[in-house]
């Protein structure tokens, strides 16, 4: 969510009951505008927390002019001094997947892979790496799972342009509360896999400048979503079953939209037999 109009929009996720104390959205109010003017981001969105057992990580994303390209991530353990995090690779990704349990809340602390087998340990000894994993990393390859399976966008808010770049949409005045309510008005904000797949006929009726993600109604498992009214009617709200913690918001017919993570990170693999 946009850091410039972070306290409202906490207001607004704050159903689920998850959020930030006053003193640390006053504390991260001020420290994302001077991180943004410190890094020369173009446009800072407060991603969320993931909680540890000993502390918590505050992470931030800076964006640049094309939206589509990677972000720089930053993670703060008090919301006032930031670090930037490393970008993150399929290894990283790989990696850590094989890692289960809560983080620490230590960036400095060291994994061990336990669960790995003599192939892949032979294969990570002749390429010179360590069979240890920094929290650090794990926290990398975290945000960069929940960002491609759970960060989503309202249909429209954002467009491509022939050379391939995209960009804020700045005809977008927000989606109607009918197609609010609808899964298939939001999209993946990542690289598309579903649209690949679709045959000439079904791209025929997309837009290619606005219709270029997947969309939410094809997702596995279906139900994964949740869509609420919330504020008497006036705030259409998402959550994720399948990564608890994840919160969508948008106000029908204006530009307000935005996710945050509060979560320990952890996927809900138990979703398939709870449908």
């Amino acid at each position: 969510m946009e850091a410039a109009s972070l306290p409202a929009a906490l207001e607004l996720v704050a159903g689920g009951g998850a959020g930030l104390s006053p003193e640390k959205r006053a504390v991260l109010g001020a420290s994302l505008l001077l991180l943004q003017r410190d890094y020369r981001f173009e446009r800072v969105w407060f991603w969320g927390c993931i909680q540890g057992v000993r502390g918590a990580y505050y992470i931030a994303e800076g964006l640049g002019p094309d939206r589509a390209a990677p972000r720089s991530r930053l993670y703060s353990l008090n919301c006032v001094e930031w670090s930037l995090l490393p970008p993150a690779t399929e290894d990283i990704v790989a990696q850590a997947e094989q890692l289960k349990g809560r983080f620490q809340g230590d960036p400095s602390f060291e994994y061990e892979y336990t669960e790995i087998n003599t192939e892949d340990a032979e294969r990570l000894f002749e390429d010179g790496k360590e069979l240890m994993i920094k929290e650090e990393t794990r926290l990398v390859a975290m945000i960069e799972q929940i960002d491609r399976a759970v960060g989503i966008i309202p249909r429209g808010a954002f467009v491509k342009t022939p050379l391939g770049s995209v960009h804020e949409n700045r005809n977008f005045e927000g989606l109607s509360l009918t197609e609010a309510k609808k899964l298939s008005s939001y999209f993946h904000f990542t690289e598309p896999v579903n649209l690949k797949n679709k045959t000439l006929l079904e791209k025929a009726l997309l837009d290619p400048s606005t219709d270029f993600l997947d969309s939410l109604e094809h997702d596995i498992p279906q139900g994964s979503w949740t869509v609420q009214l919330e504020k008497g009617g006036t705030v259409v709200v998402l959550r994720s079953l399948l990564w608890l913690g994840l919160t969508f918001y948008h106000v029908p017919m204006t530009k307000q939209y935005g996710y945050v993570y509060f979560g320990t990170g952890e996927k809900n693999l138990d979703l398939p037999f709870m449908l």
